[in-house]
């Protein structure tokens, strides 16, 4: 008689790691002692259950200078912009990074550095 091996094979239900949001382009613009930032992102919101919901300006040792909280989905508005004013810079700091975030994976690694003149 022949023995039959049945091999049982599980699949196991893992959270999709999701994209994370771009920073495709950053205006910087001063005035008097404040600066603004018009940043434009990209990111496959699905929807509430995965969207872009922040960017931030970063000082060089990755402090948070300025924060842009994102109140909703962004689904058929790609890529977006979005702007933040009246942040308080040194004026020793030259350069600062533009980091965005989702509500999946929280900050990105990736921060986008922006020159200041």
């Amino acid at each position: 008689m022949f023995k039959r091996t049945f091999i049982a094979l599980t699949i196991i239900a893992a959270p999709a790691i999701a994209d994370s949001p771009v920073v495709n382009n950053v205006n910087v613009t001063k005035s008097g002692d404040l600066w603004s930032f018009d940043v434009t992102l990209s990111h496959k919101d699905t929807g509430w259950d995965d969207y872009a919901d922040a960017w931030r300006v970063v000082d060089a040792n990755g402090k948070q200078i300025g924060i842009r909280k994102l109140a909703h989905p962004h689904v058929d508005e790609q890529p977006f912009t979005r702007s933040l004013s009246g942040v308080p810079i040194p004026p020793d700091v030259t350069e600062v990074g533009i980091q965005a975030s989702d509500n999946i994976g929280g900050w990105s690694s990736a921060v986008k550095k922006i020159k200041l003149r």
